[in-house]
């Protein structure tokens, strides 16, 4: 496996992956008992893995709590990341929800107690509250960061004006999160570019649409659709059909699951970025993992690579497409000399 600082605004080093913990226990409908988390945490350590990232919500608790138990030969080795804003608890309420400066300090003394370390390495607000100023979290992570409880902050879920607005607040602020895959490439009209730009460390979640970029939905409805009933992508639209298409032709051409084309596609396409990539493998079994680690051997042809490309291209909207038509007019239909340039970073 390789490796990369999370950013520009951090040598904070990283792996190509990062593992997702959402998985680690059965407080859930779904999900890994103690001994097959371990069996897959163990494994993605010896592959060189290096970033895990969980939550206080995942499995109720647990999945900190079995980490936790997991780091305590070697914490220092990982970069550990967590997320605050919907409690641990099984019920919600008013004051354990949310990302006011109360809810998150509250939100890490537990979350450190869990883990049974004194720091986080990274510290995720995980979905916007529609409330909280941005202002408040951003000086809390500055607190935080401070009193040496955690290193760095970031924003999960959030539109891209807000994380904007934040790094432009704090230093201290140096990742984003949100979802992306083959199926799911919105991010691309406003979250990518800034994250591009700002030099912040980006984290994919969802690389496979929650099971769709599998195929195995056209065979079953078995998976999250059965038991978790959320996060992901379903087979809804005539776009996302060609993209399954496209997915499993490629897939045939190379002898290889869809899943792993997916990663491999999604890989190359932030190859050149000028930042950190890194998607969130979620793996519920030991075989899941296994095929994950394989896609980073798996390669496409610039053929494949651009079918896969251009089925899935998201339409990107005002202003980039009207800018993209304004300047086809302005230059007599030389636009093209300006994808020549090199943008300044």
């Amino acid at each position: 496996m390789r490796y990369t600082t999370f950013g520009r605004r951090t040598g904070l080093r990283v792996s190509e992956y990062v593992l997702g913990a959402a998985n680690f226990g059965t407080g859930w409908a779904t999900g890994a008992d103690r001994d097959t988390a371990k069996v897959i945490f163990d494994r993605f350590a010896e592959a060189g893995g290096t970033a895990i990232d969980t939550s206080d919500t995942y499995q109720f608790g647990e999945s900190e709590e079995l980490l936790g138990e997991f780091l305590a030969a070697d914490r220092d080795h990982f970069v550990v990341a967590s997320k605050f804003t919907q409690s641990v608890g099984r019920t919600k309420d008013i004051s354990s929800t949310g990302n006011s400066r109360k809810v998150i300090v509250r939100s890490l003394e537990g979350t450190l107690r869990r883990l049974g370390t004194d720091h986080l390495d990274l510290y995720w607000a995980h979905w916007p509250d529609q409330v909280t100023p941005i202002e408040e979290i951003v000086e809390t992570f500055d607190d935080l960061v401070r009193a040496g409880k955690i290193l760095h902050g970031g924003l999960s879920n959030f539109p891209a004006w807000r994380v904007a607005t934040a790094a432009a607040l704090s230093r201290s602020l140096v990742g984003v999160q949100f979802e992306y895959s083959l199926a799911e490439r919105t991010a691309e009209r406003e979250l990518v570019p800034m994250a591009e730009g700002l030099g912040l460390g980006t984290v994919l979640w969802s690389p496979l649409g929650g099971g769709l970029l599998t195929g195995k939905y056209r065979r079953s409805d078995e998976g999250r659709l059965t038991t978790l009933k959320a996060v992901i992508q379903r087979e809804d639209t005539e776009q996302k059909t060609a993209v399954l298409d496209a997915l499993l032709a490629v897939a045939a051409e190379v002898s290889e699951p869809p899943s792993r084309v997916a990663v491999s596609w999604l890989r190359h396409r932030f190859a050149g970025s000028a930042t950190a990539v890194l998607p969130i493998i979620g793996p519920r079994t030991p075989e899941q993992l296994e095929d994950y680690l394989a896609a980073l051997s798996v390669s496409l042809t610039p053929d494949q690579y651009e079918r896969l490309d251009a089925v899935s291209a998201p339409a990107l909207g005002v202003p980039h497409d009207a800018g993209r038509g304004v300047l086809n007019g302005v230059l007599g239909g030389h636009s093209e000399s300006f994808d020549r340039l090199t943008p300044v970073a």
